[in-house]
């Protein structure tokens, strides 16, 4: 994949939605992040509507995070996925429904992998399990595979860079990338994309939001030394 992982800018807390992410998009939208999103909970569909029409006027990739652990749940959010105009639909527990679903409506689906629970979300599994599990659904289909590599409970680094070695797909590495060493990490495994949300609230990379944006950016970027 691209030596240069793309920053999906998730305007979410805690998996949440942040109640501000209007406002926030607002004033970061000229910032270098050209993919952004946010999860399924937390905002009214009527508002996660507007947001998502402004980003792409704004001509950004969209992107709708679903924390879902039923197969209801998880088409609930498929199809708001597909009402609000979205991209690409990342997370879900994988299902057959859904990915039929996706494909239908010209929406890229990136499901999670491995034994995901609770909110915010843990990861559970082996790396040998995760593998054949993304590679199962490449064969159904999928665009890519949504990896909770930081919120692994065993080794994250070793996971990311076997997973994203072993599997020829896009693979985003979402959830708690909140330091530089992080980030070097995820130089080195060079997957396609991955997400920061919370740190940014949490001003993980000091400065404004938009700011942070910018200097993530330029940081994945910049040529190794």
């Amino acid at each position: 994949m691209s030596n240069n992982p793309e920053l999906i800018v998730m305007l979410t807390h805690n998996d949440r939605t942040a109640e501000n992410a209007c406002q926030l998009f607002e004033q970061c939208k000229n910032s270098k992040a050209r993919f952004w999103g946010f999860k399924e909970e937390g905002l009214p569909l009527e508002q996660m509507k507007q947001l998502f029409s402004y980003m792409k006027e704004c001509g950004k990739t969209t992107v709708l995070e679903v924390v879902a652990y039923t197969e209801k749940e998880c088409m609930k959010g498929a199809k708001m996925a597909v009402e609000c105009g979205c991209d690409i639909l990342m997370g879900t527990l994988f299902s057959d429904s859904i990915n039929e679903f996706s494909k239908e409506n010209n929406l890229k689906y990136m499901p999670f992998v491995g034994k995901v629970s609770e909110r915010p979300s843990i990861l559970e599994g082996t790396a040998d399990q995760m593998i054949a599990e993304a590679r199962q659904y490449l064969e159904k289909g999928v665009y890519g595979l949504d990896l909770l590599g930081y919120r692994y409970t065993g080794d994250a680094p070793a996971l990311i860079q076997r997973f994203v070695s072993e599997v020829n797909a896009p693979v985003c590495i979402a959830g708690s990338v909140n330091t530089y060493q992080r980030l070097d990490e995820i130089k080195a495994a060079s997957p396609w994309a991955f997400t920061i949300g919370g740190a940014f609230f949490e001003n993980k990379f000091d400065g404004a939001f938009n700011e942070q944006i910018d200097k993530v950016c330029s940081y994945i970027s910049a040529p190794d030394k």
